[in-house]
């Protein structure tokens, strides 16, 4: 069936978010999810499943609690951490496992300012599901404080973290990207996808948690919004 048309000024919904499911891609130690029927139609006169996942399941958004025993949990973050405008950032074409430095983000520098979420496009969502999507390129302590220090609060990236993520006895304990966003009193959006479409001057972006009472961290529907032109 075809979509219905837009309405003058209305905006389309862009999807920046991996489904949670049997394919979802984890962390190096986490623990897949688990989707399992809980009720049926035939049986339960309704459908419901049972979830099993871990709080920073698929695109998830991360609480300074996280990486901080004093660090805001979830709930206390404001809302507005989670939606605001766009600013796209293309690092792609870099090698795997290169530090993305504060040099990147040079001709986005008048947009890197209070409220604007920082997106950083490494195309590396394109690698979702193979041992290849462990080896992203990643955000160095440098750029993530330059960030902060402008003012910005939000970062998302279409990798599986901000940091070097360790496997195969590749990379380490490094976390000073995680440490100088949530040590500001921020957020990570993590895992998202498709970051090439919402690259649009005057998008917006929203990716509202669960509020989940651990406070640590909670899957996300990522989305852009684009005005319809």
């Amino acid at each position: 069936m075809a979509s219905e048309p837009l309405a003058p000024g209305s905006a389309r919904v862009i999807d920046l978010s991996h489904p949670v499911g049997p394919g979802t891609q984890v962390y190096p130690g986490d623990t897949p999810p688990v989707v399992s029927p809980a009720c049926s139609l035939a049986a339960d006169g309704y459908n419901s499943v049972r979830l099993d996942l871990g709080s920073h399941t698929g695109t998830h958004a991360d609480a300074p609690y996280h990486f901080l025993e004093d660090g805001l949990r979830l709930g206390d973050l404001p809302l507005e951490r989670f939606t605001g405008p766009a600013v796209v950032v293309d690092a792609t074409g870099l090698a795997p496992r290169t530090a993305i430095g504060p040099e990147a983000f040079t001709p986005w520098q008048d947009r890197l300012a209070p409220g604007a979420i920082v997106l950083v496009r490494t195309g590396w969502d394109r690698h979702y599901g193979t041992e290849d999507y462990f080896h992203h390129p990643y955000l160095s302590g440098a750029a993530a404080r330059m960030l902060v220090e402008r003012g910005v609060r939000t970062v998302g990236l279409d990798t599986l973290s901000p940091d070097e993520t360790p496997y195969a006895g590749r990379g380490g304990d490094d976390w000073s990207a995680h440490l100088a966003v949530l040590g500001a009193g921020g957020t990570v959006i993590e895992n998202l996808c498709g970051l090439g479409a919402a690259g649009v001057q005057g998008a917006r972006f929203c990716a509202f948690p669960l509020r989940l009472e651990s406070g640590d961290g909670a899957p996300v529907r990522a989305v852009a919004l684009v005005a319809d032109t």
